[in-house]
């Protein structure tokens, strides 16, 4: 559970299922999906979850517990509302979702998300990060709003994020409106018109998904303050 545990050297073949966990801030598995391989390269992952496929998800509660020790997180069987591809990006501190919904036995682009995170690490079952808490929502016709900036300041106010981290994923998100508005990739390539290859099975966590050694954000500690140092 450090930084010095190796990462995983492999290679993920398209079909393939791999997990992508959110580390707590403490440096646990938290929530946790079963994601199919679309693509594995030296510029992009690209992974599909369809609509069905069971994930773990925590309950919710109060922002205000988020800045205390000893409240414990319960971790819950989950349906995966939406269709979604997620593209991630090598060094990024965000990924790039697209959406589709089935609305009268028709499969439908509805949106992109922009998704704040940890650059992801590999592991033997998959992929770690972590989300920061602010989004972006954008139309298939490249229209964007915030998402979640009123949650991301309480957890400034709170203590659970250090203002000038929360400084640093805003910045992240106004990088990525640039590319939103000068209508460049991934948003320029045509991904809304993707669609699954109907040989994949739906994927399904293994039970390594809780046991897997956690690879940890290098800034977690600059990120999250002392629930960081253990």
């Amino acid at each position: 559970m450090s930084d010095s545990t190796p990462p995983s050297d492999r290679r993920w073949e398209p079909g393939e299922t791999a997990v992508l966990r959110y580390i707590t801030r403490d440096g646990r598995p938290g929530m946790s999906w079963p994601f199919t391989v679309v693509q594995d390269s030296e510029e992009l992952l690209a992974l599909y979850i369809p609509k069905g496929a069971t994930y773990k998800r925590f309950m919710p509660r109060p922002a205000s517990q988020l800045a205390e020790r000893g409240h414990a997180m319960e971790l819950r069987d989950t349906e995966w509302r939406r269709d979604v591809l997620r593209l991630m990006y090598p060094g990024a501190h965000h990924s790039i979702w697209v959406f589709w919904e089935h609305e009268a036995g028709e499969r439908r682009h509805t949106a992109y998300y922009v998704n704040m995170e940890e650059p992801f690490r590999r592991t033997a079952i998959g992929f770690d990060t972590n989300d920061h808490t602010l989004d972006i929502v954008v139309t298939p016709e490249l229209e964007w709003r915030w998402k979640d900036e009123e949650e991301l300041a309480e957890r400034v106010e709170l203590g659970v994020f250090p203002a000038d981290f929360a400084d640093f994923v805003r910045a992240e998100g106004e990088r990525v409106i640039e590319r939103i508005e000068a209508r460049e990739a991934p948003f320029s390539d045509g991904w809304g018109d993707w669609s699954p290859d109907p040989g994949w099975a739906e994927p399904s966590l293994p039970d390594e998904w809780a046991t897997e050694p956690v690879r940890l954000w290098s800034r977690r500690v600059w990120a999250y303050g002392d629930i960081a140092r253990g």
